[in-house]
């Protein structure tokens, strides 16, 4: 029972909102302007493993840390599965432009635009993300 409970508070974690309530309305109405097709999906990708090196936290795989790591002796949330279903159906284009413009605060995960980034290349990064929704 207790498992499930803990089970049950991390998922309610992962999908609470970083964006702060005041904003979310507005990020959650912004449009990708790039559609999933090879090339950008490829493009993105190329971006994940490369400049924006988003596969040192979250994995290859997109899976974040590895069955091969030791998540107890580990402090704070650990980086996001990308292939999680339900994560994927909960955030939008625009949440996670947000998250890669500002951080999602109480996480490891920092500001990657402009200071890495540009804007096209976030973009062209969320679609390769939703690429791997677990499919």
């Amino acid at each position: 029972m207790a498992a499930a409970q803990s089970a049950i508070a991390a998922s309610a974690e992962v999908l609470r909102p970083r964006v702060p309530p005041d904003q979310i309305k507005n990020v959650r109405s912004v449009k990708n302007p790039f559609t999933a097709t090879p090339q950008i999906i490829e493009k993105g990708k190329a971006l994940y493993g490369g400049k924006a090196f988003c596969q040192v936290c979250h994995g290859r795989d997109g899976k974040g840390l590895g069955s091969d790591v030791d998540t107890k002796s580990m402090k704070g949330a650990l980086p996001r599965d990308f292939t999680d279903r339900a994560w994927q159906r909960a955030r939008t284009d625009g949440e996670l432009m947000w998250i890669l413009k500002h951080g999602s605060q109480g996480t490891a995960m920092p500001a990657f635009v402009p200071e890495i980034l540009t804007e096209q290349e976030a973009y062209q990064v969320i679609v390769y993300i939703r690429s791997l929704d677990g499919r």
